[in-house]
C-alpha cells in the first residue's frame, strides 16, 4: 500500500513538473526574453544614432541621440524590475549572465561620455556597443527551461537569426558613417566583410533548423524587394567598394535598405518567438491532461487498494494476533509450568501439551506459520522432557553410585570401629583413626552426590543435638580440622530432622574456609542466638574473594540454580545452596575484617531447640547394606579406668560418628573425651 502511494505520488510528481516547466516558459518570456530583446533593439538604434552623431556631429542629432539614451535607460530599469519577478523560474546560467547585462547596460555612461567627446571612431562605437549586444544574446543562449526538444531546437534557430539580425544592424551603423564620410576606411571595409559573411551563415544556419511552420515566414522574407536590396547592397560594398575611395551613387540607399531589413527581421522573428512560445501552452495543457488522468486513475487504485489492503489487514492482523497469544502463553506460562513440572519429577505426555497454535485460516501463509510454531512447540517441549529424563537418568546414576559407595564405606567404618576396639599399640591405632577420618570424609563426599540427586543421605536423629556437637562434627569431617577453633553455647540445640545436612553444610562452609587460607592461620566457627533464629559464622583470613564474584555466588546461595554437569568446579557451592533451601537457612558470604572471608548461616527458629540436653539417638532412614556405626570416645573397658591408661572407642547406640572431638594430636584427643565422658554422665 505504502509503495503504491509513494510510486503514485512520484509519477504524479513527474507529471507535475512537467506542467510547470511548460508553463514557466510563459512567466520566462514575458519577464526576461521580451524585455532583453527591447534591451538589444534600443541598443542597436542608440548605436546608429551614436554613428550618425559622430558622423554629421549637427545639434538635431545630438538632440536625438538624449532622447534615445534616455529610452535605452528606461528599458534597462524595465528590464532589472520584471527579471526580479521570475528570478525562481529562470535557470541559473541564463540569470548570470542577464546579470552581467544590467552591470554593462549601468555602465553605458562611460561609453556615452566618449562618444560626447568625440574620442572613438565610428568603428569602435560599433564594437563597443556590438559587446553589450553580445552579453544579451547570450541570454538567449541559456534558455534551456523546456523539456520539449522540439521547442528547444526552434529556439535555438530563432536565437541564431537573432544574432544574424545583429549583423544586419552593425551593417546598417557602419554603411551609415561611410556615407557620411563619402568613403570606407580598409578597416570598416574589413569590417563589413566580416560581418556580411557572420550574417549569411547565421542567417543560413538559424533558418536550417526551423520547421516547415516558421520556415515559411522567413521564405516570405527572403522573396520582399527589401532583402533582395540588401543583399544586393552587401555585394556591392564588397566588389565596388575600394578603401579611401569615393562611394558609388547607389550608397544613398545603403543605411535606409539596411534599417528596412533590419526593421522586417525584428518583425518576422518576434512574430515566430511569438509561435514559438504559443506552442509550450498547448503541451501544457496535454501535461494537465495527463496529471489529472494520472491522479484521478492513480488516487482511485490508490483508495481501493487502500480498502482492500483494509481488509485484508483486519483479517491478517486477527489471526496473527490469535498466534501472537498463543506463542506468548507458550512461552510465559506453560513452558515455564512444564520446565517445574519435569522438576518436581512429574510425567508429562507430550502430545497433550502441544496443542495446534493456530486454527484453520483462510491465509495459507498464516497456517504455515501456525505450523511451524506448533513444531517449534512440540520440539522445545520434546527437548524439555528429554532433559528432565536425562537429569532423571543422571541423578539415578549419582544416587546409585553414591548409595553404593555409601554402603562400602559404613561397612568400612564398621570393621574400622571393630579393629579400633582390639588394637592396643598406641602408634597403629592412631594410623587408624586417620584412615577412620579419612572414611568419614569420603562418607561426606558420596552424601554430596546424593544431594545433588535429589535424595536424602541415608542417616539421621531424631532427637535435637546440641549445636556445639553439630559444629564439631562438622568440623570433623573437614581434612585440616586441627585449625579449626569452634565457640559455640551449649543451651541450644538443632532438630533432629536437620542435624544430617546442617553438619554436612557445615563441613562444606569450613572446608573451603581451610583450602582457601594460609596453613598457618586460624579459621573461626561461632553461633549466637539472635533475633531471627540462631547465627553461625565461618570466618577464615585467607586472600577473599572479589566484590563481583562475592556478588555472584550470595545471588547463587540465595537462590540455587539446576545443577549444571559442566560446573563441576562449584559442587560444593550446589550442595550448599541445595542444603540451605531445603530447611530454609539463609547462607551468605561477606568479606571478614581480616581480609578474608565470613559465612554466615542464619539457622530459622524452627529448628533451634533452646535448653534442650537430651543426648541424641541415630535413626535410619534409609535400609543400608551394613548399620551405620556411631561412634564416641569412652573409657577402656574393665580394670581401673585411671586416666593414665588409653581410652577405647566401643560402639554406642546413641551418638553420630560425626560427634567425635578431636584436637592437637591423637593421644589428647583421647583425653578429652575421656573428661566429656565423665562430664556427661
Amino acid at each position: 500500500m505504502t509503495a503504491l502511494v509513494v510510486i503514485w505520488g512520484f509519477a504524479a510528481a513527474l507529471t507535475i513538473e512537467q506542467g510547470k516547466q511548460l508553463l514557466r516558459i510563459q512567466k520566462v518570456y514575458d519577464n526576461i526574453v521580451y524585455p532583453v530583446g527591447e534591451a538589444i533593439n534600443e541598443l542597436q538604434s542608440e548605436r546608429f544614432v551614436s554613428v550618425s552623431y559622430l558622423a554629421w556631429r549637427t545639434s538635431a542629432l545630438h538632440t536625438d541621440l538624449r532622447v534615445q539614451r534616455r529610452k535605452t535607460d528606461a528599458t534597462a530599469v524595465l528590464l532589472t524590475r520584471l527579471s526580479a519577478q521570475a528570478r525562481d523560474e529562470t535557470p541559473s546560467a541564463m540569470w548570470d549572465r542577464l546579470q552581467d547585462l544590467i552591470r554593462q547596460l549601468d555602465r553605458l555612461d562611460v561609453l556615452r561620455g566618449q562618444v560626447d567627446d568625440k574620442r572613438l571612431t565610428r568603428l569602435d562605437v560599433i564594437e563597443e556597443y556590438s559587446s553589450v549586444v553580445e552579453t544579451a544574446h547570450q541570454v538567449y543562449d541559456r534558455l534551456m527551461i523546456s523539456p520539449d526538444i522540439d521547442i528547444i531546437e526552434q529556439t535555438k534557430a530563432l536565437i541564431l537569426i537573432t544574432r544574424s539580425r545583429e549583423m544586419v544592424s552593425q551593417q546598417s551603423a557602419l554603411v551609415l558613417g561611410a556615407q557620411a564620410s563619402g568613403r570606407m576606411t580598409q578597416d570598416e571595409r574589413d569590417a563589413f566583410s566580416g560581418m556580411v559573411g557572420k550574417r549569411r551563415l547565421l542567417y543560413q544556419l538559424g533558418t536550417s533548423q526551423l520547421d516547415a511552420g516558421l520556415l515559411k515566414r522567413y521564405g516570405t522574407l527572403n522573396s520582399t524587394p527589401i532583402y533582395t536590396a540588401f543583399l544586393s547592397l552587401e555585394d556591392d560594398v564588397i566588389a565596388r567598394v575600394r578603401p579611401g575611395q569615393p562611394l558609388p551613387p547607389e550608397a544613398i540607399a545603403w543605411p535606409t535598405t539596411a534599417q528596412a531589413l533590419t526593421r522586417q527581421l525584428t518583425d518576422t522573428t518576434d512574430a515566430a518567438s511569438d509561435a514559438t512560445t504559443a506552442r509550450a501552452a498547448p503541451l501544457a495543457q496535454s501535461v494537465l491532461w495527463d496529471i489529472g488522468i494520472v491522479g484521478g486513475l492513480g488516487l482511485a487504485a490508490v483508495l481501493a487498494t487502500a480498502f482492500i489492503s483494509f481488509r485484508f489487514a483486519r483479517t491478517v492482523t486477527g489471526e496473527l494476533s490469535m498466534l501472537h497469544r498463543a506463542a506468548a502463553d507458550l512461552a510465559g506460562r506453560r513452558l515455564p509450568d512444564l520446565v517445574r513440572r519435569l522438576r518436581r519429577g512429574e510425567d508429562v505426555d507430550v502430545a497433550a501439551e502441544t496443542p495446534p497454535m493456530a486454527q484453520a485460516s483462510g491465509t495459507v501463509e498464516i497456517e504455515n506459520v501456525g505450523r511451524a510454531f506448533t513444531s517449534v512447540q512440540h520440539t522445545a517441549i520434546e527437548a524439555a522432557v528429554g532433559q528432565a529424563e536425562l537429569r532423571k537418568g543422571v541423578n539415578k546414576v549419582f544416587l546409585n553410585l553414591a548409595r553404593r559407595s555409601q554402603s562400602l564405606l559404613q561397612r568400612q567404618l564398621g570393621m574400622l570401629d571393630g579393629l579400633e576396639k582390639e588394637i592396643t599399640d598406641p602408634d597403629l591405632l592412631e594410623r587408624l583413626f586417620g584412615v577412620d577420618h579419612l572414611t568419614t570424609r569420603m562418607r561426606r563426599h558420596s552424601e554430596g552426590l546424593i544431594i545433588l540427586s535429589g535424595a536424602v543421605p541415608g542417616r539421621g536423629w531424631r532427637n535435637p543435638v546440641r549445636l556445639y556437637d553439630v559444629a564439631r562434627a562438622a568440623t570433623e569431617e573437614v581434612e585440616d580440622y586441627l585449625r579449626v577453633d569452634v565457640n559455640m553455647p551449649h543451651g541450644y540445640s538443632l532438630a533432629g530432622g536437620s542435624v544430617t545436612d546442617v553438619v554436612h553444610l557445615l563441613a562444606e562452609l569450613i572446608e573451603n574456609a581451610t583450602v582457601f587460607s594460609p596453613p598457618q592461620t586460624r579459621v573461626q566457627v561461632r553461633g549466637e542466638l539472635v533475633a531471627r533464629g540462631f547465627a553461625i559464622e565461618v570466618e577464615d583470613r585467607g586472600l577473599g574473594i572479589p566484590s563481583e564474584e562475592l556478588a555472584h555466588i550470595n545471588a547463587r546461595l540465595a537462590d540455587p540454580p539446576e545443577f549444571d554437569l559442566a560446573d563441576s568446579d562449584r559442587l560444593g557451592l550446589f550442595v550448599v545452596g541445595l542444603l540451605a533451601r531445603r530447611h530454609n537457612i539463609r547462607v551468605s558470604l561477606r568479606t571478614s575484617p581480616y581480609g578474608g572471608t565470613s559465612a554466615v548461616l542464619l539457622l530459622p527458629q524452627e529448628i533451634v531447640v533452646e535448653n534442650d540436653t537430651r543426648e541424641p539417638t541415630v535413626e535410619r532412614l534409609a535400609q543400608p547394606e551394613a548399620p551405620p556405626p556411631a561412634l564416641a570416645l569412652t573409657p577402656p573397658i574393665g580394670g581401673g579406668g585411671t586416666q593414665d591408661s588409653l581410652p577405647r572407642r566401643v560402639r554406642q547406640a546413641n551418638l553420630a560418628p560425626q560427634l567425635m572431638e578431636e584436637q592437637g594430636d591423637v593421644f589428647s584427643s583421647f583425653q578429652a573425651g575421656w573428661r566429656r565422658a565423665q562430664e556427661d554422665s
